[in-house]
């Protein structure tokens, strides 16, 4: 029983980030949480239930499942994501064959840090236009600018707050709380509308959607899956230091990396968003010592049995646009910080011709939306500036820009 409870608690952590992405991007929540359930459910039957993570919506993957969905529709948008699940799996048998080493150098920090800033920068303007009460497009004006300004200030300043001053168990939930107290002033002015929830049965089928295979989608969603497969590594590496287990060892990053893209793949089936590590978990792992992964299977169960729920669905879908634009606001310019630090951290010169070239260019074609189309086929935004980060990479010899310097040196003396 101690498990259960401790179960649905991980879920209650990881519950605002699960539900604001299929919000966002105008998925199914309950489908989502179904997602997140069967998700955790089949990583853990890959890792052979040794590793405490609870997998659910990842938020790299929101504007590319925005555009999807408004370009070639729901299904082919999961196709799309199924195909970026793929490239999760294969990637772990390359590390199975090759090791580690051979993502660093595809995949290093100058190559990571612009892909993941243009992630939260691209994101930008939706989240201002929610903000003040339009929709994420700004083409739609849903609630009136004075009162949504009032919403999404008290949801943005309750989530820094509570990121920031909260204890213990609370400073794992500030998307959580950023929702509650953004809905009751949201209450307060008058702008929810209960009748989805009247209308709504209790019990009742996610409505699930089936993917659809379009080339175009295919190739726009595959270099998505970089950011967040790099991610994946460091969550490991979090959850290892938190448990002192090293479970790039055992059960190894292969099969954990292929469990991700396992997980993915079926929520995808389902029309749920991708699944990813979720660090609010490791803290809340760190935080309990609930290092036992049974606690997470728990959490998995609780999920797909709130998914059944459709209230909840009904409840979650009233929560008015401000409310989402005040968290969005801080989220993605944190996804975009997090690049920077990717940059920062691991120390790469700027100085140097190559690195700045590949930054640069990456930063303007991902958040300027450069597109690139033969025929049919196009590829723009994330997807774009990923292929071009890792081709540039590839092409730029290592010691370009190095050799002005000497030679300015050797001048000067």
């Amino acid at each position: 029983m101690m498990q259960v409870l401790q179960g649905a608690q991980m879920l209650f952590v990881a519950f605002g980030a699960l539900v604001l992405v299929p919000l966002l991007t105008g998925l199914d929540p309950n489908v989502a949480l179904f997602g997140a359930g069967i998700g955790t459910l089949l990583f853990q039957i890959i890792t052979k239930r040794s590793v405490p993570i609870f997998l659910a919506s990842s938020f790299a993957f929101i504007a590319p499942i925005l555009f999807g969905v408004q370009t070639w529709g729901i299904p082919a948008t999961m196709g799309g994501l199924m195909a970026a699940g793929l490239v999760y799996v294969c990637m772990g048998g390359f590390i199975k064959v090759r090791g580690v080493g051979f993502i660093h150098k595809l995949l290093p920090p100058v190559v990571v840090g612009p892909v993941i800033m243009v992630i939260g920068l691209g994101l930008a303007p939706a989240a201002v236009n929610m903000a003040v009460g339009k929709s994420g497009d700004g083409a739609i004006q849903l609630v009136d600018g004075s009162v949504a300004l009032w919403i999404s200030a008290v949801s943005l300043i309750t989530t820094i707050a509570v990121s920031v001053f909260a204890k213990g168990f609370f400073k794992l939930v500030p998307i959580l709380a950023g929702i509650v107290s953004g809905y009751v002033v949201a209450l307060f002015f008058g702008v929810v509308d209960f009748s989805p929830v009247q209308n709504a049965a209790w019990l009742a089928m996610p409505n699930f959607t089936a993917p659809e295979f379009n080339i175009n989608a295919i190739l726009f969603m595959i270099p998505v899956a970089i950011a967040p497969a790099v991610e994946h590594v460091g969550d490991m590496l979090a959850i290892s230091n938190v448990t002192n287990k090293d479970y790039l060892k055992k059960p190894g990053l292969h099969r954990t990396m292929a469990g991700d893209g396992v997980a993915t793949m079926a929520a995808s089936m389902f029309g749920a968003p991708p699944n990813t590590t979720y660090s609010e978990v490791t803290g809340a792992v760190m935080l309990t010592r609930a290092f036992n992964p049974a606690i997470m299977t728990w959490g998995a169960i609780t999920a797909i049995v709130l998914a059944f729920v459709g209230k909840l669905g009904a409840i979650l879908q009233t929560i008015p646009v401000p409310v989402m634009g005040g968290i969005m606001i801080l989220l993605f310019g944190s996804i975009a910080t997090v690049g920077l630090n990717t940059l920062i951290k691991n120390q790469v010169d700027l100085h140097k011709a190559r690195n700045l070239a590949i930054v640069a260019v990456t930063l303007v074609f991902g958040i300027g939306g450069m597109a690139f189309g033969i025929g049919e086929f196009s590829l723009q935004g994330i997807s774009l500036c990923g292929i071009v980060a890792i081709l540039l990479n590839l092409i730029l010899p290592h010691d370009m820009g190095e050799t002005h310097v000497v030679d300015n040196a050797q001048m000067e003396d």
